[in-house]
């Protein structure tokens, strides 16, 4: 049992001992109970994202004219026969064949045509005879003409028949050469370099004179015939390039060789012919799409990371004096590779992100890290925000 002291000095110093030692149990038993951790403050005025800037750069772009057309040859040739009813016996070529001028195509029966030709020679060799005989006695019907012994009017019989069976030979001739001329037309051949595009002989049909049989692009030659607006026509000229593209398909260059003279009356377009260069992967018939090129036109540009595309409008991240970005609208024009033309809404002065836009908002604060400074880091390129410092716990 504790004795308390009477005397009151040691009564108070008792109690005063008593306190601290509840006191000091009181602040072992609260440091020994664990705290929860509390989040870090955010520091004021932080920097959302380390970007570098850019300005408006000068540029050369081509000036384009934008056309549609179809492909189609630059001339065809019909190939049909001349014969009259012969039967065809051999078709030698196919649609896409390249045949040369002068290459047979086909063949006729010419069995009949051969049969008349020698009739024909017959008919040639006794007109022949038969002018030499009336040639022989017109001579000597001259050379009796002096003597007396044949009177003026035999004499003039004579004559008249020499004439007369020297027309009937060229008239023989002349059936003959006809007949030469079917036989020759028993055989097709081509009548100029190219490439077959369409075949309608069949082996063993009767064709009457005048029916196609083969069509051919001549030379092999394609075109691309562009319908462009009668406002751009003047623009145009021959010798200019043309870039077209073609489904499925690179893209081919070609040059504008002429204009159409007219312009249509319903859709108020005018054609350009566009030469093609020859082996290439357009084919007669088909779509394209492509631009003539005018020339070109200084243009002022900006990478196409920084102009962010928006419920149909372009935007950029301005940077500002105080560090802060904001979001500034901008026409923007063509795009060429990784550039995009700006046409307004910027200033030659301007700043703006150049890549990384999509993580900004408007009013947001940044970091200028510029590729003159140094060398960026990849995390910075790629638009990656940079982790907050956590707030230092005071114990």
């Amino acid at each position: 049992m504790l004795k308390i002291p009477r005397h009151p000095l040691a009564r108070a110093a008792l109690w005063l001992a008593a306190a601290g030692l509840a006191v000091t149990v009181a602040l072992a038993a609260t440091s020994a109970r664990p705290t929860p951790a509390s989040p870090p403050a955010p520091s004021a005025g932080q920097a959302a994202l380390a970007v570098s800037t850019t300005g408006l750069q000068p540029a050369t772009f081509a000036v384009r004219i934008a056309a549609n057309g179809s492909i189609s040859a630059w001339q065809e040739a019909s190939v049909g026969t001349e014969a009259n009813g012969l039967r065809l016996t051999q078709v030698l070529v196919n649609v896409g064949d390249t045949v040369r001028r002068g290459q047979p195509l086909a063949r006729f029966a010419a069995e009949t045509i051969e049969a008349e030709l020698a009739q024909s020679r017959a008919a040639v060799a006794e007109a022949e005879a038969a002018l030499a005989e009336a040639g022989a006695n017109a001579r000597r019907a001259q050379v009796l003409q002096e003597s007396g012994a044949l009177s003026g009017q035999q004499i003039e019989q004579y004559l008249t028949a020499e004439r007369t069976l020297q027309a009937r030979v060229d008239a023989a001739r002349a059936v003959e050469r006809t007949q030469q001329l079917r036989l020759a037309h028993t055989h097709i051949s081509a009548p100029d370099d190219g490439v077959i595009s369409a075949r309608t002989a069949t082996v063993g049909a009767v064709l009457p004179a005048g029916q196609e049989l083969f069509r051919l692009i001549r030379g092999g030659r394609l075109e691309w015939r562009a319908e462009v607006a009668a406002a751009d026509l003047a623009r145009l000229a021959p010798g200019q390039k043309a870039r077209i593209t073609l489904a499925g398909a690179d893209a081919i260059e070609g040059r504008l060789r002429m204009l159409s003279p007219v312009v249509d009356v319903q859709t108020r377009n005018g054609l350009a012919y566009v030469d093609l260069p020859p082996g290439g992967s357009a084919r007669a018939g088909m779509f394209a799409r492509g631009e003539i090129t005018l020339g070109t036109a200084p243009v002022q540009t900006l990478p196409h990371g920084a102009v962010q595309l928006r419920d149909g409008f372009n935007y950029v991240m301005r940077v500002e004096p105080d560090s802060r970005v904001t979001q500034v609208r901008v026409e923007a024009g063509r795009r060429l590779g990784n550039q995009v033309e700006i046409t307004g809404g910027l200033q030659p002065a301007d700043r703006v992100v150049a890549s990384g836009v999509d993580f900004l908002g408007d009013g947001d604060l940044v970091r200028i890290v510029d590729h003159a400074a140094g060398p960026t880091p990849a995390p910075l390129a790629q638009g990656i925000r940079t982790p907050a410092a956590p707030a230092t716990r005071i114990q």
